[in-house]
């Protein structure tokens, strides 16, 4: 459901740009531009790109208290390759990491448990960590078709993106700072660190948005497999919304 808004959204924008594009205040018909000509010489062929997003999970159950500013970060370094035919559109293939910070509210997620299921215990009436999340790292491919309005001067143009990232977990882990009594009164002011890949999918798919103008671009991202093993816990797909800086 959330990819399927992105896309509709992504196709009004390209047709209203498009139509913004066209419309200069001239009736008069406009002859058809050869874009296989545009001089794409000071066109940077790769580049970094960063992203910080807001991070949530769909289809947690309610029994899964989450809280606070919840958020990832991904770095890339991106190769473009426009069409030859029509240097608006590129293929951008790239190598880089990607993070995710789900904060719990009063929640202790026990990813060292030895059972056949991922424990998300309530300890709001017991001593518990003042704040505590989840943290995963990803290994990422990122792959994406793009669209430029102006090929020739990418660093002023509005652009769009559609694609995918594959990536494989190579860090799990659980941190608690700053352990509390259920009155919500210092006990110690430590910070426990627990790491284990046991109960989540080593393997990542997700599908990719972006739009935006310049150097800076909205993204959405929507993780296609389950963030949990199947039958070690509830069916989890987290999905972002954010910020990109990047070339392109």
């Amino acid at each position: 459901m959330f990819m399927k808004k992105i896309l509709i959204v992504a196709t009004a924008l390209l047709a209203g740009m498009q139509l913004f594009a066209q419309d200069n205040g001239n009736t008069e018909p406009k002859k058809k531009k050869d874009w296989s000509k545009v001089n794409l010489k000071n066109r940077a062929a790769d580049h970094f790109m960063l992203q910080v997003g807001v991070d949530n999970w769909g289809g947690a159950p309610d029994s899964i208290s989450t809280k606070g500013f919840s958020r990832s970060f991904n770095a890339y370094f991106m190769f473009d390759f426009p069409f030859k035919t029509d240097p608006r559109f590129s293929v951008g293939i790239g190598a880089g990491v990607g993070t995710s910070n789900i904060f719990f509210d009063k929640q202790y997620v026990n990813i060292k448990a030895t059972g056949e299921s991922l424990p998300f215990t309530d300890v709001s009436q017991a001593d518990h960590f003042k704040k505590f999340k989840l943290v995963t790292g990803y290994l990422e491919a990122p792959v994406e078709l793009r669209f430029a309005f102006d090929p020739e001067n990418i660093d002023g143009s509005w652009k769009l993106a559609l694609g995918a990232k594959v990536g494989t977990l190579v860090n799990a882990h659980t941190k608690g700072k700053t352990l509390q009594n259920k009155d919500g009164q210092t006990i110690n002011p430590y910070t426990q660190k627990e790491t284990s890949k046991r109960f989540f999918n080593g393997t990542k798919i997700a599908g990719t948005f972006r739009v935006g103008y310049g150097n800076f671009s909205l993204f959405g991202q929507y993780q296609l497999t389950t963030l949990i093993k199947e039958g070690f816990g509830p069916e989890i797909r987290p999905y972002t919304i954010g910020l990109t800086f990047s070339g392109l």
